[in-house]
């Protein structure tokens, strides 16, 4: 492969306590690849060291790894998602995506339904969307809320979305402490590559099943939902748990950069597999030593066996 340049992911991370502007933000940059090829090269590379990252995940079992993914509709979530994670052992890994909420789940807080299919220790866990949308599409649509059935104490507060966003950092925090290493990925699509993709599509009669009424709604809710994701990016990123902010318009370079950062916050964790201790490694020698026992005597066995003369074919 070529000499491609490197991806510097604090590029794409939002530090903490800074004001988001997103439209300063690009939703397209340079390519980190010069062709289909190289993109394909670059991608079966991460790909790789992702597999050999997740094995150690699952031995070391004192992490786990909670990717959650957000955008506007059309920004290429589900193919990020599955290019990026191809090569991992589904029996490792773990992907919710968290539509309009059941009525159970309406009976308990805001977190309750996702925080139920968080990632146990050694996995990776993946939120197609998330808790998130409590306080992006629910604070563009206020109405939700009261399908919710919050006492009226709670939502007349002036700081309604500032407790919200409290509550998603402590609980964030929470996890922290006991291991779940969480990555935030904000899909930054432009406004013209949604209509683009949107026509796409309408246009091809196997991608009409993508396209729904409510994908129209939101659009014409643009401005409203850009301050919503604004304002949730810049209360929510922190330290431990940190936001990225992934140019979107064009699909392999943003799948390139998701890659990346994976990959380097699992390095960051300095896996590795459990060592084996003394008296563990005297009984596996054991073993050993009856396992070439038990081929001896099977191949002593196989000696004294008789010849028997298979019957002739007629």
């Amino acid at each position: 492969m070529k000499h491609v340049t490197e991806i510097s992911i604090v590029d794409y991370c939002i530090k903490p306590g800074t004001q988001l502007d997103l439209a300063q933000w690009p939703t397209v940059i340079k390519p980190f690849y010069d062709s289909k090829e190289s993109y394909k090269e670059r991608l079966k590379a991460g790909i790789k060291q992702l597999t050999k990252l997740q094995r150690l995940l699952y031995a070391h079992n004192r992490y786990s790894l909670l990717l959650i993914f957000q955008a506007m509709d059309a920004a290429g979530k589900d193919s990020a998602i599955q290019h990026v994670m191809s090569g991992v052992n589904p029996q490792g890994c773990q992907v919710y995506s968290f539509k309009h909420p059941s009525e159970t789940e309406l009976e308990h807080d805001f977190l309750w339904r996702t925080h139920r299919a968080l990632p146990e220790r050694g996995r990776i866990g993946i939120f197609n969307r998330s808790y998130y949308e409590e306080v992006l599409i629910v604070r563009v649509r206020p109405e939700v809320l009261k399908a919710q059935n919050l006492p009226d104490s709670s939502l007349n507060v002036n700081d309604f979305w500032a407790q919200r966003y409290r509550s998603i950092v402590e609980s964030e925090a929470h996890l922290y402490r006991n291991g779940t290493r969480i990555i935030k990925f904000f899909l930054h699509l432009s406004r013209e590559e949604q209509r683009q993709r949107f026509l796409a599509r309408i246009d091809d009669p196997d991608k009409n099943w993508k396209f729904s009424d409510a994908d129209m709604e939101q659009r014409q809710a643009w401005d409203q939902y850009m301050a919503a994701y604004e304002a949730c990016l810049t209360a929510t990123s922190t330290a431990e748990a940190p936001w990225y902010v992934v140019p979107a318009d064009d699909k392999k370079n943003a799948r390139l950069i998701i890659s990346q950062i994976i990959l380097d916050t699992l390095s960051d964790l300095e896996l590795c597999y459990p060592p084996t201790s003394k008296v563990r490694h005297k009984q596996l020698l054991a073993f050993r030593h009856q396992l070439e026992q038990d081929e001896y005597e099977e191949v002593h066995q196989n000696r004294k066996l008789p010849n028997v003369n298979m019957p002739e074919q007629s």
